[in-house]
């Protein structure tokens, strides 16, 4: 594994030489796009618009588009330049709870590597300091042309950096949630026996579905076989008219894909049920009876 970029973090006179690894990967199927009659290749050819040829990559480089008319280069002799403190260094500006930061702010996470011996105690200080306090480093970086937000975290034995977006980078979410709609605390409740009956799980569990399907029908082709046929979606239910019942119904459900069957605890119909008119006849029966009985002789 590579390392994607190196430097060292900074907090107070303390710093940590570190080199930074990608700490998720990308197991999307990529698919090319092709000429359908003839399955050729369409490439994607960069072509210089004044020389009317295909450059080669050590002939293209960057630049700021201003307007239509005017490009301003960009080497990377002038973004090494930069006049950031944040440039080679993850400069930490503050330590706070983790509950402080919001899930919607965080993007790709990152390992952190020492990066010679020199570096061991130092991060092995920072990282017991992170866990003993339960609490993020946020800091400020320049990675990818741009600087970026960040928080360090850790996880297992490793310090993590994991990007965060800024604040103007976050769309509001103004008019989205739904108002003027109230719940009553009996369905908030049965929402959360709900939550109990399907209860807690091991993330790990869970596969891409889709991607080994699609492995499936590639290997079938590229063999000349018929591909797999697939289960058919469930079709999705009608709406939902009684909020209670489905709820309800999905407690019931939910405990009989555990494996629980009726006992305590169990969902119950709420409604009285109708008496049936067959008991009320042998009740008035029942009545009569003593009026027939003789006295004893």
């Amino acid at each position: 594994m590579r390392p994607v970029w190196s430097g060292a973090v900074s907090f107070g006179l303390v710093t940590i030489p570190i080199k930074m690894y990608s700490a998720t990967e990308d197991h999307s199927i990529r698919f090319r796009q092709i000429h359908m009659p003839d399955h050729g290749l369409v490439r994607n050819r960069k072509v210089c618009e004044i020389e009317d040829r295909e450059l080669a990559p050590d002939e293209i480089g960057r630049a700021y588009e201003v307007s239509r008319d005017q490009l301003v280069p960009i080497s990377d002799e002038d973004l090494d330049q930069l006049p950031l403190p944040t440039a080679k260094a993850i400069d930490v500006q503050a330590f706070v709870p983790e509950e402080r930061l919001d899930a919607i702010r965080y993007g790709k996470p990152y390992y952190l590597e020492r990066d010679g011996v020199v570096a061991t105690k130092p991060y092995v200080l920072l990282r017991e300091a992170l866990k003993r306090s339960d609490k993020v480093a946020v800091a400020k970086f320049a990675f990818h042309g741009r600087e970026r937000l960040g928080a360090l975290r850790v996880v297992g034995d490793a310090i993590v950096l994991q990007v965060m977006h800024w604040d103007d980078e976050i769309r509001s979410a103004d008019g989205i949630a739904p108002s003027g709609v109230e719940v009553s605390d009996s369905e908030v409740d049965e929402a959360m026996a709900l939550m109990d009956a399907i209860g807690p799980t091991d993330i790990s569990q869970y596969k891409d579905q889709y991607r080994e399907a699609m492995e499936a029908i590639i290997r079938a082709k590229a063999e000349g076989a018929e591909p797999p046929h697939m289960e058919a979606p469930a079709e999705p239910r009608a709406k939902v008219v009684d909020l209670m019942s489905a709820l309800q119904d999905s407690v019931r459900a939910a405990k009989q894909a555990r494996g629980e069957g009726a006992g305590e605890g169990e969902v119950r119909e709420m409604r009285p049920k109708k008496k049936a008119p067959a008991k009320k006849a042998t009740k008035k029966t029942a009545k009569k009876a003593p009026a027939t009985k003789r006295p004893a002789s």
